[in-house]
């Protein structure tokens, strides 16, 4: 999402003037264990904040909320796109890096080309339209999030990885005798003479 237009001070300060305002009236004192955690509470006390009369407003928030609501434009007939969406090729230890942690994937896909898709719930890959991969998305930093089918899938590739390679059978293959070409570029000694 684009929030501002690129060298647009005055939209720019008044995101910032409303982030600041959050971090000094709202999180001071507030423990969050979620996303869905922080809504919560952020919806509670948007409630509070807004029956306060302002007085550079001149009147309550909630009052002005009628002319904001018609004053704006209708949604677009398509959704934006939301979530994260990134191509990566797969590493050799099968694990895509997304926000700070790590996700496994089904090892089948090693080397090739995998699309990460991501929301505030889910992580997910997949390789040539199919999903290999699905996990719970994690909003701790440096965290392993390993899939055990993953996990007995690149076991099973290692060991067949690992096997003796059988050689090939010899074929026996034709030498042709050099004296046909000495025939073929009239080098003997009967064109010669």
């Amino acid at each position: 999402m684009i929030q501002c237009r690129p060298r647009d001070p005055e939209a720019k300060g008044l995101v910032e003037r409303a982030n600041g305002y959050l971090e000094t009236s709202f999180l001071p004192g507030r423990a969050f264990s979620s996303p869905a955690d922080f809504n919560a509470q952020l919806g509670e006390w948007l409630v509070r904040a807004n029956q306060r009369q302002h007085r550079r407003l001149g009147c309550r928030p909630l009052d002005r909320w009628v002319g904001d609501r018609y004053a704006m434009l209708e949604l677009p007939p398509v959704a934006p796109v939301t979530g994260w969406r990134r191509a990566i090729r797969l590493p050799r230890d099968h694990y895509i890096h997304f926000d700070g942690s790590d996700y496994s994937v089904h090892p089948c896909a090693i080397g090739r080309r995998v699309q990460i898709s991501a929301d505030l719930d889910q992580v997910r890959a997949t390789c040539d339209g199919t999903e290999i991969a699905r996990h719970a998305r994690c909003w701790a930093k440096h965290q392993s999030l390993t899939n055990s089918a993953h996990t007995e899938a690149a076991a099973r590739l290692r060991a067949i990885y690992r096997q003796p390679r059988v050689a090939p059978a010899q074929t026996a293959v034709e030498y042709r005798n050099l004296t046909d070409y000495d025939r073929l570029f009239g080098l003997t000694e009967e064109d010669i003479a």
